[in-house]
């Protein structure tokens, strides 16, 4: 089936733009790979990442963990210089804007862009490049508090 990006997107981020990562309130939901990452970053243990950087977030049934903002709305690792722990930032951050609801449509794509100022602009991305970041998000799913409970447990 062909999809509207087969010829890929372009995409970079802007110098100086931080929109995604500060003015709008949000979840930056952590895969298990993205808080073991982050606690290395950090020096610190997963309990204690977990206690410094993140909250838990009830979603219906499971409650997630999501990286905490500051009263601005900011991440909590953003920096004047930018991401804090860009290195080892959660697959939702490095996958931005290749999330399915953005790029299942043509339409949805453009509406990103309204508010983006990279999308559309410098690196193309090639469809296949896309499809392993929409890949990356499927294979990293959020973690939930229980299955960080039993694994403190041991």
């Amino acid at each position: 089936m062909d999809c509207f990006y087969e010829k890929g997107l372009s995409f970079s981020c802007i110098p100086g733009c931080r929109y995604c990562c500060s003015v709008e309130p949000g979840f930056v939901f952590l895969s298990l790979q993205d808080l073991i990452r982050i606690a290395a970053a950090t020096e610190t243990g997963i309990e204690e990442c977990i206690d410094r950087y993140c909250i838990y977030v009830p979603m219906g049934d499971v409650t997630h963990i999501s990286l905490k903002e500051t009263p601005e709305n900011d991440c909590i690792f953003l920096t004047e210089k930018g991401c804090g722990v860009y290195e080892n930032r959660p697959v939702q951050c490095s996958t931005y804007p290749f999330w399915a609801h953005i790029v299942d449509s043509e339409k949805n794509w453009e509406e990103e862009k309204a508010w983006c100022p990279g999308i559309g602009k410098g690196e193309l991305h090639s469809a296949e490049e896309i499809n392993d970041n929409l890949q990356q998000r499927v294979i990293n799913q959020p973690v939930t508090k229980k299955e960080i409970e039993k694994i403190l447990q041991t």
